[in-house]
Parts: C-alpha cells; sequence; structure tokens
C-alpha cells in the first residue's frame, strides 16, 4: 500500500489550506493524524472510495420495495426546524465561524442545528435522516458529494451552500496578490479546485457567503439565489475575551504596542502596504513594539526592527485573545484585489473582543466593522498610516477610549442576532418559511 493511496484530492486540498493557514507544523500534525483514522478505517472495512457507495444497498432495497420516494418535504411537516450542516471542520478559523458559530444563531431563532465533519459518512447520513434542511460548506463536487445529494433529494431536503472565501474563482486567484508569497505549486493547484467548488456551489438551491463583497463575486459565477450570513462574536469569543481581559494588566509607561495578525501564509504582500509607514512609527520614539501573531516571514522586515518584534505563533483561540489584550491598537491593510475584496472582518471582531481599536483599509468587509474615529480608523488608499499611529500614540487614553467603544458596538450590533448586519431576512425565511 504506497503512501500516495491514503490521499484524495480533498484530502490534499485540505492539507495546503492547514499548511497555508497554519504553517508546516499543524499540516504534518493533521497529516498524521489522518493517516492514522484512514488506515484504522481500512483496517475495519469502511473508508476511502467506498464512502461514495455507502448507500447502494440501502437504496436498491429501498427501490425494490417501492420506497424509495419520500412523499412530504420533512421541511413541511416538522414542528420545528432542523438543520444538518455538512463542511470542512479541520481548520480551526474555518470550524468556528462557518460551521460550529452558526449553531449559537439558529438556537436563538428555535431551530435545531448539528454538524457533521464532510468525510464522516456515517454520522452525515445519520444526521440527514432527522434534518429539515441540509448546508454544506467549502466541500467541493466529488463523488462523496454527489451520494449526499443524492440522498438530500430523496429525503426532499432544501440544500444551501456556504462558503467564505472565492475558492470557486480563478479570476480571484489569478489576481489574488498574497499569491506572490507562496509557491507557484501551491497557486496552481488552487487554480484546479476552484472549478470543484463552483461544482458544488451549482448544485445546491441557494448560497450564502460571509460578506457583501463576497456576494457580488459570487453572482458573477452562479445564477443561484446568493445572500450573506457574516462571521460574528459568538459566546465562545466574548468567553474568552472576558478572561483575556480579566487578566491584561498594562503599566503605564509599557511601550507603546501595535499587533499585525496573519491568519495564513502570504500576508507580507499585505503588510507590505504599510511597511514604510509603520517603520518610520516606530523609528521615532524607542519605548514602541510591533507584535506580529501567526504567520510571517521577518526577514522582509528591515534588520534594525527585528529587535523591536514580539512574535506569537498559532496558538488556541484563547492564548490568542490574550496576546492580542496587551496591545494598543492593530493594523489591517489589505491590498486591493477581487480575493480580498471578498473578506470578512474576524481580525476585527477579534480586536473588539478584548478593547483593542483596529486601523483598517477600505477594502473588504473591514470598513463595516469600523466606525472611523469612533471605534478606529478607516484609512482609505494613499492615508498615511504613521499619522494615524502617531495620533493614537500621543493620547494613549484617546486609543484605550476607543477601543472600549469599538467592543461596546461589537456588543450591539456583532453578536448572535437573528437581523442585519449578521444574517439576510432571506435566509432566515428560508429555514422558517
Amino acid at each position: 500500500m504506497s503512501i500516495r493511496s491514503f490521499f484524495s484530492r480533498a484530502a490534499l486540498s485540505r492539507f495546503n489550506a492547514t499548511l497555508r493557514q497554519e504553517g508546516w507544523r499543524a499540516a504534518l500534525r493533521r497529516t498524521r493524524s489522518y493517516v492514522g483514522r484512514t488506515l484504522r478505517a481500512r483496517i475495519s472495512g469502511g473508508g476511502g472510495a467506498a464512502d461514495a457507495a455507502y448507500l447502494d444497498g440501502f437504496w436498491q432495497d429501498m427501490a425494490r420495495r417501492e420506497a424509495f420516494h419520500v412523499t412530504a418535504a420533512p421541511a413541511l411537516l416538522a414542528a420545528r426546524p432542523r438543520i444538518a450542516m455538512i463542511g470542512d471542520v479541520y481548520l480551526p478559523q474555518c470550524r468556528k465561524y462557518r460551521v460550529a458559530q452558526p449553531g449559537e444563531l439558529w438556537a436563538g431563532m428555535g431551530v435545531e442545528y448539528e454538524f457533521s465533519g464532510y468525510p464522516d459518512v456515517k454520522r452525515t447520513i445519520a444526521l440527514m435522516q432527522n434534518a429539515t434542511h441540509l448546508m454544506f460548506y467549502r466541500t467541493q463536487n466529488d463523488a462523496r458529494m454527489a451520494m449526499y445529494l443524492y440522498e438530500a433529494r430523496r429525503l426532499r431536503l432544501p440544500v444551501l451552500y456556504d462558503l467564505d472565501d472565492p475558492l470557486f474563482s480563478i479570476a480571484a486567484y489569478e489576481t489574488y496578490e498574497n499569491m506572490k508569497g507562496l509557491p507557484p505549486r501551491m497557486k496552481a493547484h488552487f487554480l484546479a479546485e476552484a472549478p470543484k467548488y463552483l461544482g458544488a456551489m451549482n448544485l445546491a438551491d441557494i448560497v450564502t457567503v460571509s460578506t457583501p463583497g463576497m456576494a457580488e463575486h459570487t453572482r458573477l459565477h452562479t445564477a443561484r439565489p446568493v445572500h450573506v450570513r457574516r462571521n460574528f462574536a459568538d459566546r465562545e469569543t466574548l468567553a474568552a475575551a472576558e478572561t483575556a481581559l480579566a487578566a491584561a494588566g498594562r503599566e503605564a509607561d509599557a511601550p507603546f504596542r501595535v499587533a499585525f495578525a496573519s491568519g495564513s501564509m502570504g500576508h507580507e504582500i499585505d503588510f507590505a502596504l504599510i511597511g514604510d509607514d509603520l517603520t518610520a512609527f516606530l523609528d521615532a520614539a524607542p519605548d514602541r513594539q510591533l507584535v506580529i501573531l501567526g504567520h510571517f516571514d521577518e526577514t522582509l522586515l528591515p534588520e534594525r526592527l527585528r529587535g523591536r518584534i514580539e512574535s506569537h505563533a498559532f496558538s488556541d483561540y484563547g492564548a490568542y485573545l490574550r496576546t492580542l489584550s496587551t496591545v494598543d491598537c492593530a493594523v489591517m491593510p489589505l491590498t486591493d484585489d477581487a480575493f480580498n475584496r471578498c473578506k470578512s472582518g474576524v481580525r476585527v471582531i477579534d480586536a473588539a473582543a478584548v478593547a483593542v481599536p483596529s486601523l483598517v483599509g477600505e477594502v473588504g468587509d473591514l470598513p463595516a466593522l469600523v466606525e472611523d474615529g469612533v471605534t478606529g480608523r478607516v484609512l482609505g488608499q494613499g492615508a498615511d498610516w504613521r499619522a494615524a499611529l502617531e495620533a493614537l500614540a500621543a493620547d494613549r487614553t484617546a486609543a484605550a477610549a476607543m477601543g472600549q467603544a469599538a467592543r461596546a458596538d461589537l456588543l450591539e450590533r456583532w453578536t448572535a442576532r437573528a437581523a442585519a448586519p449578521v444574517i439576510d431576512q432571506d435566509v432566515i425565511d428560508w429555514v422558517k418559511g
């Protein structure tokens, strides 16, 4: 048995996504776990290509008994809607915001919600039997997807497809500036996988995405109705933030700390947009510090700054917020390209949760979460990021007040609310109507 036999295209896609978002160590750790699970499944007689034929015998038996077709859609018969979400659960941020988090939102509307990892065929099929609605997140059009959809149509389940990055868009990938920071083979892989995401999306009845910009781009690729369900601050976020804030303690003469969080590889390209301004700001006084969270190639920074950088690799979400709570502000520049125009404001959510103001560019959904001059700064193309940072450093009391305002706005508008800006009414009507 060759090692190559363990890896489907979907598994290789997850490996590349993990590598990009979490680095080599996390990718190799998850690969070891995946190989172990796959080997155990094969030894016990399951897994692999057989997954896509899991229901063949059942379907044949039901057909012979003339009991194949469901006479009425469960959504019309059930007293309470029940959603089954099937998705990519292996990337922490994806699992948190697009797979696990919706349960809190739907529970507040009296809708039951359960989810399953896409490769877990037995659990997925079991959830579908009791569901009234089926949702997919970040899945590709493959043989397993075909099986799930065939069963969904047999059960007369309405189907929704959810995505938070334009993984289906060759146009977005080809112009994505961050790709310049990745090996060419990774870009080639993403381009090759794009049609599989689009194929899966076009098999659903409706589509949800994470931002209005993403919705606009998605409508260029599908005739399906496209709606917005934004990411928000869930109970896990707020509880972790409370713990972080309780532990945070800053001395009056502590350095002014600026955070740059990089959730995946390639964000050095974004940082370069403000690199000169940020370097000048740090150079202007000895009591200033850059805090980098996540992936970053520090060799791309001026050598004189490297001794003034505090770096933190990826860790659990609580540790990430504890570190973030120790900074005075966070900077979030994005290059202006089709991919980034689809980006959500999760980094603003994280910072606001621990009362840290964000300085953001005008690209993507970041400006939707920041009120300029009140909860942070929105800086357009050609703006002076150094001047904005100098203003905050000159009045740290005002900067702290801005962070508190950001947290208050988060609690008021960006929690599990069954209303805009978190979710379009059309999505609620699709489930409850």
